[in-house]
């Protein structure tokens, strides 16, 4: 399904609407201590009763202001689509920052077509940052262009971001990548949330960012900010994601086919 200018203008104008209103909720309940903390996947992928309201005050919001369309939410939340949208929301990327009390989560939310992110907004409430981008338009922060940051560094001289998984032997092995890839890069950095590593690649703070794993709400919205300011962005051998500026792709790429990191273990992320 094509999307046309005004049908763009409402994606763009209800993400950032939905995603005010979550950073609202998390910011609120920012440094307070949680009742309701459970585990996923492993005793350290922890989600709290806050993730869980954001995500049915967003999905709420959403039927109100686009009935017919569908929802994929990281806590669960699953609507099909009559429409031919559908909206991937992360509540809260970077819920053990936020559970520890550490300014780095935020919100992230994409509007997608045939599969393909075409409108994205990602709120960092801890930096009052809004970091948004449209199919064909560009991407901005706080309202202002933002691009990757095409020709300041070669591999050698690249600050990349990554992440790890949840599971302990999966950790193990992409430290032992980790360690391969350091050496050959100017440093790594791992904050903790994959929709700001992904806008922190779209407004040059990051040269490139790689990591394992990443499900569809995790990946949507920044992957469009990425591409929208000049960056390029894959899910290479082994279900890495990998964005970086447009001449480090390649060397990145290599490099972590020489680290081993295309021949993950057979373990859940």
């Amino acid at each position: 399904m094509p999307a046309d200018s005004s049908l763009l203008d409402d994606l763009s104008r209800v993400a950032l609407d939905v995603a005010q209103g979550v950073a609202a909720i998390l910011e609120a309940g920012f440094g307070h201590a949680r009742e309701l903390v459970e585990t996923k996947s492993s005793p350290t992928d922890m989600v709290s009763e806050v993730d869980r309201t954001a995500e049915t005050y967003a999905g709420q919001r959403l039927a109100e202001l686009r009935p017919e369309d569908g929802l994929l939410g990281e806590e669960g939340a699953l609507r099909p689509s009559r429409s031919g949208v559908r909206w991937v929301l992360d509540p809260l990327d970077g819920t053990t920052n936020y559970l520890f009390g550490i300014p780095m989560w935020s919100v992230s939310i994409a509007a997608e077509i045939d599969t393909l992110p075409v409108a994205g907004v990602v709120i960092d409430p801890s930096r009052h940052e809004t970091w948004q981008a449209t199919s064909g338009r560009g991407a901005t922060l706080n309202g202002q262009p933002c691009r990757v940051a095409q020709g300041r560094s070669s591999l050698s001289t690249a600050l990349v971001a990554t992440g790890f998984g949840y599971q302990r032997e999966r950790r193990a092995w992409e430290a032992d990548v980790v360690s391969r890839v350091l050496p050959e890069v100017r440093d790594i950095r791992r904050f903790g949330s994959a929709a700001l590593d992904l806008c922190w690649v779209a407004g040059g703070r990051f040269d490139a960012y790689y990591e394992w794993g990443l499900n569809a709400w995790d990946l949507s919205a920044g992957r469009l900010l990425c591409e929208e300011a000049g960056g390029r962005v894959e899910i290479t051998p082994g279900e890495i994601v990998v964005a970086t500026t447009l001449e480090l792709f390649d060397p990145l790429r290599d490099l972590l086919a020489r680290s081993g990191a295309y021949d993950p273990p057979g373990l859940g992320g």
